[in-house]
């Protein structure tokens, strides 16, 4: 008889980050000498660009080390107002940001101050592996809009009306998208907003951390709208445009009562982010795009030749993702099949692993992002690395019989 658990049922009831899971158990293998080539991870393998870093000693010499306001620095925020209108034609006030520790907490404050036990969050699939689990800390219930490669996993107003019901409070989705490397334009935006203006009720998050690494014209926000904007919550950061994973330094843009709530939960939790993240974080945003567009250019040129690789694996089945650093190819094919030990790979998460012990490479399974017939790769490492996992994982998946 187990031993009834102490802990909460909070706790008990989410699940561990799958991206994260599997980066550790690569690390793990890595630690036994085994060369293990890691495509789980959603990282630039770029470093911080001198003038950041040379903000951030600056701001040590200039004693910024004690706590910051919660909401970040007035002059970091109003760097953001600047760019939000200098690259995305939005206007904002610094009221109506919050800086955060990372996107990744800017979302789920957002997630905590609106949702409600029962209230519906409609979240497209495949999803960043957090979203729904996001939602299950905030006691509220994720409705799944499937989407799949042959639409280039983006939804239709049609399906969005169809999942919308009287508790629907939240959509939130990604464009870029996180795992598939989808971007929605300007018309198909124009047409959800359709039919949120319909549905005075639901809030929109719309989150756009890859903004910056968008291999189509230019990147398109919802909140452009005027007829939902107030009802829109901006996330990004700095992690992934400028390579700043490390510093976690992210922000929402929102109406001024969403920005407050946010500014008094984490008044309550971790309160202001790291300083010295944020004097840096205002260089990065006044300084230029210079770095972006170098990582980005390398990201056009590994995107082509991860997607000549992957079809050139019999089994596979990719699209050609427009942002981001990653791809979602379809591996259903595979299921059932066994590899020389006689195991039988049932889901996407059995050939994940299979891909790790057999050919040394880390993928995430596509289960963890709502689509199992997927597994996600991050073509986030050198051009010589991509080659050479490519290579292993053709070889691993011809041996499955």
């Amino acid at each position: 008889m187990s031993t009834p658990s102490y802990l909460s049922d909070r706790i008990n009831n989410l699940s561990e980050s799958a991206t994260l899971k599997m980066t550790k158990l690569g690390r793990e293998l890595a630690a036994k000498g085994v060369n293990v080539i890691s495509l789980s991870v959603g990282e630039p393998d770029f470093n911080t660009p001198d003038n950041v870093k040379n903000a951030a000693k600056k701001a040590l010499d200039d004693n910024f080390t004690r706590y910051s306001p919660v909401p970040g620095y007035p002059d970091l925020r109003q760097a953001i107002v600047d760019k939000l209108k200098r690259e995305n034609g939005l206007d904002y006030e610094p009221s109506q940001i919050v800086v955060s520790t990372g996107a990744k907490q800017s979302l789920s404050n957002v997630i905590l101050t609106l949702i409600n036990p029962g209230d519906e969050v409609i979240i497209p699939t495949p999803y960043w592996v957090s979203y729904s689990e996001m939602v299950v800390l905030a006691e509220g219930k994720s409705v799944f809009i499937n989407t799949d490669i042959e639409s280039d996993f983006k939804i239709t107003p049609e399906q969005l009306e169809a999942a919308i019901t009287p508790k629907t409070k939240l959509f939130m989705f990604s464009s870029p998208c996180n795992p598939t490397g989808s971007v929605y334009n300007k018309e198909e935006l124009a047409a959800l907003a359709k039919v949120f203006e319909k549905h005075p009720q639901i809030f929109i998050l719309s989150d756009e951390i890859y903004e910056h690494i968008n291999f189509v014209d230019k990147h398109e926000s919802i909140a452009q709208f005027d007829s939902i904007k107030d009802r829109v919550i901006i996330v990004n950061g700095f992690s992934k445009a400028f390579a700043m994973t490390g510093w976690r330094l992210g922000y929402i843009a929102a109406n001024k009562e969403i920005a407050a709530a946010n500014d008094k939960l984490q008044g309550q939790t971790t309160s202001g982010t790291c300083s010295i993240a944020q004097r840096a974080g205002i260089v990065a945003y006044n300084e230029g795009l210079d770095s972006v567009q170098q990582m980005k250019e390398a990201f056009l040129r590994r995107r082509q030749l991860v997607y000549d690789l992957l079809n050139d694996i019999p089994g596979v089945k990719t699209n050609l993702p427009q942002g981001a650093f990653y791809f979602f190819p379809e591996i259903s094919s595979f299921f059932g099949k066994k590899d020389t030990q006689g195991n039988v790979i049932k889901d996407s998460a059995d050939l994940a692993l299979y891909l790790l012990n057999e050919g040394h490479i880390a993928t995430v399974g596509g289960d963890s992002f709502g689509n199992n017939n997927y597994i996600r790769l991050s073509y986030a490492a050198s051009d010589e690395n991509l080659k050479e996992a490519l290579r292993r994982m053709k070889e691993a998946l011809g041996k499955l019989a």
